[in-house]
């Protein structure tokens, strides 16, 4: 052991066991723990209630556990965290700083700048990888591309080696001396007065904190892994793993479920066991959806704000509040969409089913923003975790290459009867319906009167009627695509022009495939910096693309993505920018963009997201999808009106979850 003075900057790696960061402090000498809860710097993702309910279990469950080992967890909050981990620094006389890596746009930043100016200072920063198998810029392709459909990525790091669980935390931890002004869990501020009798009822099922975590790996693995396939599908229950909320704050290791898994897998296989490998192939596909959530984050750090394919910015969304609030309030008439939304609002969980479910409906039956759903799911899901809302979200609304079409609306009621065929679910959390007969149960606007009377249904009274008839939900549906094509076609006429005349050195655009081009989502670099001896090998890198001379955006794709058809979607309704060209410049801008914005949540009301975007938002690579067309599109351009429908298969079929990468 050296005598190495190391703050320990904690954030969502709450413990003590495959802890890189604490694990290198403890061997270098003395440690200083701290966790700094700075509220303005979360802005626009503030933690909602039960989130937050869950982090200052998870801080006390840690301070216990590093108190017994000698070092005391140092609370602090704060309006700087560059200033206060400054502070920690000055008061402790250490040299030294170390950290586990974050993905998300807004955290990227942050991390970077503080990074740079504690180097600036003469203070050694190590950051390591504590939250994913992979690196994002460990994984690209043969062209040295960033994936862009989960399938390629995770056939590539599976084919990869691992870094092992580290086996064996410290022991015994070394305090460093030196005073701060700390505060106690309470004073921080994570729960509201007013919040604490609500979450009274989330301490009888779930448990907060790392040696938790561990159990609850344990008795998934042990007891319910075998027939994760055949109940992953049963909306109601505890038929997933419920490892989210841990894996969220980095109570849990990925490393270790996926090690213990596979374990178990190598077991079964062995055995013969065949569903007990279809359910852990199940299972780890779902880790990998949260691996890809972290690694578009990275490569695509505008995708909180923006989808990825550019040219849906011109779907014309409906920005209706009163349809957002009956969403939100489970108003819609639709007893699946309804049950799910106050199966959220009661608990703060909903089965990854119905997470697909309530999304979709948003989506594609209200046509409502995207962002809108994924901002609500942020604030009110105890697991809410920015990078796998985002990639839920943006699968939904046909945003990313392989993602749900965008044409495809599908019925709750048919929904009702496939997951929740006896009502059992709808009848849970819809206390209204729950004497209606199961013939009726996901449709009861078709019952007789005499069946509606017997089960003291009133439709429009007690229980609303639909919001929207699905048939007319999909005539909406369809005539906002061809809007959108319409509206992409004639900006694509007015710049043809402008476009024609720019001059483009592609000598290195052409790859080696026959002469082909690249996709029109640009190529992802890592900055290249002066080796600096304060920094560590194993720190993060930070994402860029190349410059638009050598990659524009309108040209085809690359071979990875031949053969597969897009889906195209937006989130603006209203984007001044339409048609126009953008510079591919860092990608860091779209999160420093963010962090400038306004944060707009309060205690007590939700607040949807603006529509508009900073003036930095010419900075944000556009992905083109000129070369991409889908029937609708042509059909446009040639003037057809006929309907052509293009077939596409969601990621993992029907049977996907990737609405949400929790599990």
């Amino acid at each position: 052991m050296g005598s190495v003075k190391t703050i320990v900057w904690l954030r969502r790696d709450l413990r003590i066991e495959d802890n890189p960061a604490l694990a290198a402090a403890a061997k270098d000498g003395s440690v200083f723990p701290v966790y700094i809860w700075c509220p303005k710097e979360e802005e626009h993702f503030y933690p909602g209630r039960v989130s937050r309910w869950w982090l200052k279990q998870s801080l006390v469950h840690l301070g216990h556990s590093l108190k017994s080992l000698g070092a005391e967890l140092m609370l602090i909050k704060t309006d700087s965290t560059l200033a206060t981990l400054v502070e920690c620094i000055n008061a402790v006389g250490a040299t030294k700083v170390v950290f586990n890596h974050l993905y998300d746009p807004v955290s990227l930043v942050r991390d970077q700048n503080i990074k740079e100016k504690l180097v600036e200072l003469g203070i050694s920063v190590q950051s390591y990888n504590g939250d994913l198998l992979y690196e994002p810029w460990d994984v690209y392709d043969e062209s040295g591309h960033a994936f862009t459909a989960f399938e390629a990525y995770w056939n590539k790091c599976l084919h990869l080696q691992m870094e092992p669980v580290s086996p064996f935390p410290p022991w015994k931890l070394v305090p460093a001396s030196g005073t701060v002004k700390n505060c106690s869990v309470e004073e921080l501020g994570l729960e509201y007065e007013l919040e604490k009798s609500s979450n009274a009822l989330l301490g009888r099922a779930w448990f907060p904190g790392w040696s938790n975590a561990d159990k609850a790996l344990t008795e998934f693995v042990e007891q319910h892994l075998l027939d994760y396939s055949n109940n992953r599908q049963k909306v109601g229950g505890n038929s997933t793993s419920l490892l989210s909320p841990y894996l969220h704050y980095g109570e849990l290791s990925v490393r270790k479920v996926f090690q213990y898994v596979r374990m178990k897998q190598i077991l079964w296989a062995k055995e013969g066991n065949s569903l007990g490998e279809e359910s852990i192939n199940l299972f780890l596909k779902a880790i990998g959806l949260r691996e890809y959530s972290r690694y578009l984050c990275f490569n695509f750090p505008f995708t909180h704000e923006r989808s990825l394919l550019s040219n849906l910015k011109f779907f014309p969304w409906n920005a209706d509040q009163a349809n957002f609030k009956a969403w939100r309030q489970g108003r819609t008439g639709y007893p699946l969409v309804d049950a799910g939304m106050r199966e959220l609002w009661a608990t703060g969980w909903i089965h990854n089913r119905i997470r697909v479910v309530v999304s979709s409906f948003a989506v594609k039956v209200l046509l409502l923003p995207w962002r809108w759903g994924m901002k609500y799911f942020w604030d009110t899901l105890l697991d809410a975790d920015l990078e796998s809302d985002i990639l839920g979200w943006q699968y939904i609304s046909g945003s990313l290459p392989d993602g749900h079409e965008l044409q495809r609306l599908d019925s709750p009621e048919i929904q009702g009867s496939k997951f929740d065929p006896e009502g059992e679910y709808v009848r849970h959390w819809m206390p209204e319906l729950a004497r209606m007969p199961t013939e009726w149960i996901h449709h009861p606007w078709d019952a007789p009167l005499s069946v509606l009377k017997a089960s003291g249904v009133e439709l429009g009274f007690n229980y609303p009627k639909p919001i929207i008839e699905i048939d007319l939900a999909r005539e909406r549906l369809i005539e906002a695509i061809f809007k959108m094509w319409e509206m992409d076609a004639a900006s694509r006429d007015a710049n043809s022009d402008v476009m024609n005349e720019v001059v483009v050195d592609n000598s290195d655009v052409v790859e080696n495939s026959g002469g082909t081009e690249n996709s029109s989502i640009p190529k992802v670099l890592l900055k290249e910096r002066i080796p600096c001896p304060t920094i560590s090998s194993n720190d993060q890198k930070v994402p860029t693309v190349q410059n638009s001379k050598h990659y524009p955006f309108y040209r085809k794709r690359s071979k990875y993505m031949e053969g597969e058809k897009p889906l195209q979607d937006d989130l603006h309704k209203h984007n001044n920018e339409a048609g126009t060209s953008r510079t591919d410049e860092d990608l860091r801008s779209t999160a420093e963009s963010s962090s400038t914005k306004k944060q707009t949540t309060s205690r007590n009301t939700f607040s949807v997201p603006q529509l508009s975007y900073s003036s930095e938002d010419k900075f944000f690579p556009v992905y083109d999808s000129s070369d991409l067309k889908q029937p609708w599109q042509e059909q446009i351009n040639m003037q057809q009106s006929s309907n052509k429908d293009g077939a596409i298969f969601s990621l993992l079929g029907q049977k996907a979850n990737k609405g949400n990468a929790h599990m």
